[in-house]
């Protein structure tokens, strides 16, 4: 499965180009989720535009996604969301575990509001 990477200062913007997160998706953006993890990226904004639907397996992926975001204080921020996803969240009771903004800078500005907090608290 292919994906696009943008690496921003303070977050990174990851659009799988598949119609379908499965298992196979799922490990791919796993491993990518832990790059950026393990290099200091604690903001990630997965813009599922292109995505049509899911499995469990794939929203698995995005719950890790969220803890390795959350565990070092930053933000797990879905975007992009067709109805189907939508729904599939609301079905599984995650639709206010996950951060979902409407647009990619939507998402920018989320993050750059728990920047400054952060920086306030000086975390």
């Amino acid at each position: 499965m292919k994906f696009t990477v943008d690496k921003h200062e303070r977050y990174v913007v990851i659009e799988p180009l598949t119609d379908f997160l499965n298992g196979e998706a799922a490990a791919n953006l796993k491993g990518e989720f832990m790059l950026r993890h393990t290099g200091g990226q604690r903001n990630i904004v997965l813009n599922l535009c292109h995505v049509q639907n899911a499995d469990e397996d794939g929203i698995r992926m995005g719950l890790l996604a969220r803890r390795l975001c959350k565990a070092s204080g930053g933000l797990f921020i879905l975007t992009g969301l067709n109805k189907q996803l939508a729904d599939l969240l609301k079905v599984t009771n995650l639709e206010s575990y996950f951060k979902i903004a409407r647009s990619v800078s939507a998402a920018e500005d989320m993050i750059f509001g728990n920047e400054i907090r952060l920086d306030l608290r000086g975390e």
